[in-house]
């Protein structure tokens, strides 16, 4: 039996209702009473289109499908066939290894090595906070930021709504992250629904609670550009350059909203406060929609993005919007959803924590829940934008420059699709390939205690492994 009949109604948090859809199919298609993968092929190139002399009549062809979905018939991996390819392999793996191979249409554990070990995950502990926003948030709906009226004549309130997203750029320009919100949108709203002279913007963070930066956290991650202090409030995820993805970011991010917001305004004053519960609406903008956004940090894996879902999640379950109530809070999703997330630890929602502890069993569970084919109204189809947002070997996110030519992980280029994790002596690899037979399968490997230029190469080799083997 498939994961999508074994979790059942337990999925939906209590009070919001029915959802069912999630508008994400990419270059996976994981559909139908016994959809798997899919695989692509290059167009027929045209010889010659005529475009030397008069155009040439062309006869209409039958359309060729680019996309298809595997053979319901592909036989599945043996654990001694899996063994026998991967085996040698994590013997000579330095460090502390975990893993675990799935089939994610029948939900079966094919191999396994020590895969209950909790280990450091890296940023793969993504895929525990993505997950646990799918069950809990609506698809459909996103972040909002608003900006009510101030208490005194000629203030404003500039309420941070958690959208790390929103963006200061003009239209016509964007940054790294896909459909976000613009501040000067939201002047605009503002300037029609308060047409006076105003003089003053009120910042306000209240929506979060507790420590901007989690236990386990490097500071040096900020100037390094990898994070930003969490708040709820900042312009595209806190970067100096809204254009690249790890750049040097900002120690206040609010504050620098606030100010962008008042030249906008032709505001001279920003302050810390508080919205009155009552106040009146000037305006406000709606980032991209919750299963877009999973999808970019399953890509990029964006650390702010992923901390903000983390506390998203908190927030609608009734929990503290601090660290540990956005970790309690995943945890509490994933458990009500039926998951079982023992031996896993967190104290952030990105995984940049060293303190963060996950088994490769959780992961492994995670993305077979999201690839197993559709089974009627008991389905998983919501949780799609785990694997659709997955990189792809060699093409793009964080695998753009893995996998690459001549390297022994090269047969896999094109073919897996895999999260990634890396901090100092902690790497990481969970994803999807399909096998030689034409079997669709998930995979979780993890390593802690060895450097990631050693250990990289050697998951990556792993995951190429599984692209090859017939293993039967």
């Amino acid at each position: 039996m498939g994961f999508g009949g074994r979790i059942g109604d337990t999925l939906r948090v209590p009070g919001r209702g029915v959802r069912r859809a999630v508008a994400v199919l990419t270059v996976l298609v994981l559909a139908g009473g016994v959809g798997s993968a899919v695989s692509l092929t290059a167009p027929t190139l045209v010889s010659d289109l005529g475009l030397t002399g008069a155009p040439a009549a062309l006869e209409p062809t039958e359309p060729v499908p680019a996309l298809g979905p595997l053979a319901a018939t592909a036989p599945p991996p043996t654990t001694a066939g899996l063994e026998a390819a991967l085996g040698p392999a994590v013997e000579e793996m330095p460090g502390r290894f975990t893993g675990t191979v799935l089939d994610p249409v029948t939900g079966e554990v094919l191999w396994a090595s020590d895969a209950d070990r909790a280990l450091v995950p890296g940023s793969t502990a993504k895929i525990l906070t993505a997950a646990a926003a799918l069950l809990t948030l609506n698809p459909t709906d996103g972040f909002v930021t608003r900006v009510v009226a101030g208490a005194e004549p000629g203030s404003v309130v500039l309420v941070g709504g958690g959208d790390p997203t929103l963006t200061a750029l003009p239209e016509g320009e964007d940054g790294t992250y896909p459909g976000a919100a613009r501040l000067a949108e939201l002047a605009a709203e503002v300037q029609q629904a308060m047409p006076g002279p105003i003089d003053t913007v009120v910042v306000d963070t209240s929506r979060y609670d507790g420590p901007t930066s989690a236990p386990g956290w490097d500071p040096a991650d900020v100037g390094a550009g990898f994070v930003a202090p969490i708040v709820p409030l900042m312009l595209d995820g806190g970067r100096a350059d809204p254009t690249l993805q790890d750049g040097p970011r900002t120690t206040e991010p609010a504050a620098e909203a606030g100010r962008a917001l008042a030249r906008l305004l032709g505001a001279d004053d920003v302050e810390e406060g508080t919205a009155a519960p009552d106040a009146q609406r000037l305006g406000s903008v709606t980032s991209a929609p919750f299963s877009e956004l999973v999808e970019h940090v399953m890509r990029t894996s964006d650390n702010v993005l992923a901390e903000a879902l983390a506390r998203e999640v908190a927030i609608a379950r009734g929990g503290q919007p601090t660290f540990a109530g956005a970790a309690e809070q995943t945890l509490a999703a994933l458990t009500q959803a039926g998951f079982d997330p023992s031996g896993a630890v967190l104290v952030d929602g990105s995984g940049l924590s060293t303190d963060d502890e996950v088994p490769a069993r959780v992961l492994g569970t995670l993305l077979t829940a999201a690839a197993t084919p559709a089974e009627g109204d008991r389905d998983t189809d919501f949780l799609r934008p785990l694997v659709t947002g997955l990189p792809v070997a060699g093409g793009d996110g964080t695998l753009d420059d893995r996998f690459g030519a001549g390297a022994p992980s090269s047969p896999g280029r094109g073919l897996v699709r895999a999260k990634t994790g890396t901090l100092t002596n902690v790497s990481s690899l969970a994803g999807l390939v399909t096998d030689a037979d034409g079997r669709l399968l998930v995979f979780a490997f993890m390593s802690n205690g060895a450097s990631p230029a050693t250990v990289r190469p050697r998951l990556d080799a792993l995951a190429a492994e599984l692209s090859g083997c017939g293993c039967t």
